[in-house]
Parts: C-alpha cells; structure tokens; sequence
C-alpha cells in the first residue's frame, strides 16, 4: 500500500491518474474491491469505519492533510483531526512507501515513487 498525502487541491487525485488509474477504480469505500481510496480524511469525517486492516488491502490511500492551521475550538473537530493524523501514522508505518503532493509534483518522503503501474 503507498499513502499519498497533500492539501486540498494539492494534485494528489491527478498523481494517482498519472500512474494509469482510471476514475472508475477510485472509491471513498474503505470496503470495495478498488484499487484506490480517495478523501481517507472525508471517510472519517462522515464517522465511517475504516480500519487499518481493510486500508492495508488497498494499492493506494489518498488523505488530505487535516492537521495543519489554526486548532480547531470545538472538540469534534479536534477529535476528527488528531483521528486522521493518527492513522495516517499508522499507515506511513505500513507502507511501502509515503508520497507528498505538493502543488502537483509527488515528492517520496518513505520508499520510491510509485511507477506508471497500468
């Protein structure tokens, strides 16, 4: 499994488009058979489960980074954010390999840059 972090709008999508993935294989299901998880950070918002095991089985988990900024003032809020971090953690542990998206270039931070796979 690779996780690939960034900002909203980072290019992370575009990044996982690039490697030969196609829209029909990314999913906001923790669940299903696609390949791709996409807004790791909108499951957990919506208080979906999504398990570390089932994220494993996935190619690769996109997540929006959520822990930077101004500290939220209402504890949901701040629950919700240290709850991504916290698995984002766990995964990075995971993972072959970590990549960060920044204004649309992929830097590896664990691991190598994943090649054009399809």
């Amino acid at each position: 499994m690779v996780l690939i972090l960034g900002g909203v709008g980072a290019g992370k999508g575009a990044y996982v488009r690039s490697l030969g993935f196609t829209d029909a294989q990314l999913s906001e299901d923790a669940f299903d058979a696609c390949p791709v998880l996409v807004h790791l950070d909108r499951v957990l918002r919506r208080g979906e489960d999504a398990p570390l095991e089932a994220l494993l089985k996935k190619e690769f988990v996109l997540c929006a980074e959520v822990g930077s900024g101004v500290i939220p003032l209402e504890r949901a809020d701040r629950a919700y954010r240290e709850a991504v971090g916290r698995l984002c953690v766990q995964l990075a542990k995971e993972a072959t390999a970590v990549v960060r998206v920044v204004a649309g270039i992929p830097v590896a931070i664990k691991g190598e840059l994943p090649c054009k796979s399809r």
